[in-house]
């Protein structure tokens, strides 16, 4: 298949790398320092079971998406808009779109932009750029998409690239249940830039962790969102199997880029506002990020 990956950062070359690796065609859409060494040396996926240089194509180019059969749309919640716009005047109108991306209303939001079906797809995987071209990946790496043709289409198609793809009748779900986990511990891992496994060992972290999911639950659950399990056992799991790695908030901070922090805890500030729901926990969070991004952008 010939694949575009529109936002090629530390999730886009990861399942951008795997799929080349597969053999189908890939073309990652990215920045030009990325562009550049992915062009001279393939790229670099230093991975929990290989390391190795990739090759596929790069460019920063948003027209290379004409020729994909699937997009998978990557960019920070902040660039949905602006990437939805960019593609559609180029993208295919039978063109699979998967947002793979953070938040619970990206596909959305890019939907209505591009005039056609954007499928949410849950993202599960620990990784990181570590230099232009670099990947390295800590763990996990499975999908989780609603039913349809077109995802029972892929599904073998990732399988046999090595990444699990798994089809969820509760999608929305599952999505909320990875918003739960990155407000209990995105916020918490970049105002203390600690990877999960030593930052719940904190004193206290815990208890502010388990606050920040009780108020997002409740949001949830007055938006008629249906949480699969035990999302506290899920987001305690996330310590273990993640234990060395920074959210991508941490390294958004550190990398002086700007954050997700209001489609995270943000959203949940919102929308429990529409409900009448009091989310002083996440607000708290929301906010305290936002300061220490203003700090470092030396705007106060």
């Amino acid at each position: 298949m010939k694949f575009a990956v529109m936002g090629a950062g530390a999730v886009g070359c990861y399942y951008g790398g795997m799929l080349a690796r597969a053999g189908h065609e890939v073309v990652l859409i990215a920045r030009p320092k990325h562009v550049q060494a992915i062009t001279e040396h393939g790229l670099l996926m230093d991975t929990q079971t290989f390391s190795e240089y990739v090759r596929l194509q790069a460019t920063s180019d948003v027209a290379s998406v004409r020729t994909a059969q699937c997009v998978l749309l990557c960019v920070k919640s902040t660039d949905t808009a602006q990437a939805a716009s960019a593609m559609a005047p180029f993208l295919a109108p039978d063109a699979v779109v998967l947002s793979l991306q953070n938040g619970v209303d990206n596909a959305e939001r890019a939907g209505e932009l591009l005039k056609q079906p954007v499928f949410a797809t849950v993202v599960y995987v620990a990784a990181e750029m570590l230099g232009p071209g670099h990947l390295k990946h800590h763990g996990r790496g499975e999908l989780v998409i609603g039913p349809s043709a077109q995802s029972a289409a892929l599904v073998p198609v990732f399988e046999a690239a090595g990444v699990t793809m798994q089809i969820s009748d509760n999608v929305a779900g599952a999505l909320w249940n990875k918003l739960i986990i990155n407000c209990a511990y995105n916020a918490m891992s970049a105002i203390t830039q600690l990877p999960y496994g030593r930052l719940v060992n904190g004193p206290g972290i815990e208890n502010v962790m388990r606050d920040a999911v009780n108020e997002t639950m409740g949001v949830a659950q007055a938006a008629g969102v249906v949480l699969p399990g035990d999302v506290w056992v899920t987001v305690q799991g996330i310590a273990r199997s993640m234990a060395n790695q920074n959210s991508s908030t941490a390294q958004d901070l550190a990398s002086g880029r700007p954050s997700e922090i209001d489609y995270l805890n943000g959203h949940v500030v919102r929308l429990g506002e529409r409900h009448g729901l009091a989310t002083p926990v996440n607000r708290a969070l929301q906010v305290l990020v936002k300061t220490l991004e203003a700090k470092r952008d030396q705007v106060i």
